[in-house]
């Protein structure tokens, strides 16, 4: 009799753990993503304002579970899924399976201005990421030339006021102003300006209003301009028009909004406003008890009413929990139990010395916070030569105002 076959479709978090899971179970298990590499997205921000390389915070999906005997990667476009059949179809043919995890992740959102994209790039992959450092050195080597008028060259608009917005408004302001400071002659640190529009009344809305308003004063003093309360009407070449003023620029960075994968709609679920798929407790989707859902790609309630945000905890604790419910049923278990959210907190960079963190009751600030949440990020690293090398570089970059990554490519 033919094993049974697990097929996962992403490499994030939530995929590569339902992997790992399974490992040495009697079960074939196809792991697919089109690219071949996992990402700790949290700090690709770091990438974008090169504080670190693309390898600093990228692996080979074969190097974390290629050797596993029963798992099988493939680099590859899911184009589609047919539950009838039970049928994933990418661009080099189709895979039947037994269980289906499918955790694909989220992409930008810009809220029905699709044209909007080409002008404010998001940042969810190493490409994203390498494509906004070379468009921000790239400002600063044309002021520096005196390539027309630089006060749109060292202009800087992040739009969004999450944790992505506020960790990227604030390392370009660092990058200008400290990482900078002396390697040019002709351009000063002053003559940089960088915006951060958040449509809502504070930052991190997710936070307590205590850290928002510590994020907003520690921007401030970082230099940042900060508008609170305002949508962005107008993207444009060259330009972003808030509150009826319009701000030129050559650098705009998306980070306000996110939606799922388009391929959870070939799910044929129900789907949220922002296309995450409408999950039973036990992950997987309605009338399909084998058919899971997981991470950013998911909508499911906590125990506050809320959906669980999208971070990386929530995916790799469902990737555990998913892996659980196919080995029990694996063995003749039906019965599941309710998948329970473990909120560890929440953290954000602001800057050098300058963080954010909340844990339950407890709400830190400032030195303590920046360190907890570097020792956290680097934790969740794939491999131990990687977390050291970051730990080396952040201390470099910590000591020196310095950054090894300003490459050009």
């Amino acid at each position: 009799m033919a094993r049974s076959r697990v097929v996962i479709v992403g490499g994030g978090f939530g995929g590569l753990r339902v992997a790992k899971e399974l490992d040495k179970i009697d079960v074939d298990v196809v792991l697919i993503d089109r690219t071949n590499h996992h990402l700790f997205q949290p700090l690709l921000y770091q990438v974008a304002t090169a504080g670190l390389s693309p390898s600093d915070i990228a692996a080979p999906i074969r190097a974390i579970v290629g050797r596993q005997k029963n798992t099988t990667v493939l680099m590859a476009e899911v184009n589609s899924i047919d539950l009838e059949s039970k049928k994933v179809v990418h661009d080099s043919g189709e895979l039947n399976f037994d269980f289906l995890v499918v955790a694909t992740g989220a992409t930008h959102s810009y809220f029905g201005k699709d044209d909007w994209e080409k002008h404010a790039p998001g940042l969810k992959s190493l490409a994203d990421a390498t494509s906004i450092r070379s468009r921000v050195l790239g400002s600063f080597e044309a002021a520096e030339r005196g390539d027309g008028d630089t006060g749109p060259l060292l202009t800087f608009v992040v739009i969004g006021g999450g944790p992505t917005g506020v960790e990227m408004a604030g390392a370009i302001a660092e990058l200008g102003r400290l990482a900078l400071k002396g390697d040019f002659q002709r351009i000063r640190p002053e003559a940089l300006k960088v915006v951060l529009i958040e449509a809502g009344p504070r930052l991190l809305g997710a936070f307590d209003p205590s850290l928002s308003d510590y994020a907003k004063r520690s921007l401030e003093e970082m230099g940042v301009e900060v508008q609170l309360g305002h949508a962005v009407e107008e993207i444009g070449e060259g330009f972003v028009k808030v509150n009826g003023q319009i701000l030129h620029t050559s650098n705009i960075v998306w980070a306000a909004g996110v939606r799922a994968n388009p391929l959870v709609a070939s799910l044929g679920t129900e789907v949220d406003r922002a296309g995450r798929a409408m999950v039973q407790p036990d992950c997987s989707i309605p009338g399909h008890s084998n058919v899971f859902v997981v991470g950013d790609a998911m909508h499911l309630a906590g125990p506050d009413g809320k959906p669980l945000p999208g971070v990386s905890p929530v995916a790799m604790q469902q990737g555990k929990y998913v892996a659980g419910l196919i080995k029990a049923e694996l063995a003749g278990k039906i019965e599941r139990t309710p998948f329970a959210y473990w909120d560890k907190g929440s953290m954000a960079t602001i800057g050098r010395k300058r963080a954010v963190a909340q844990v339950g009751n407890i709400r830190l600030t400032g030195f303590i916070a920046w360190v907890a949440w570097l020792f956290v990020h680097v934790w969740y690293l794939i491999d131990f030569d990687r977390k050291l090398i970051v730990l080396l570089q952040w201390a470099w970059a910590y000591f020196t105002h310095r950054r090894r990554a300003r490459l050009i490519t």
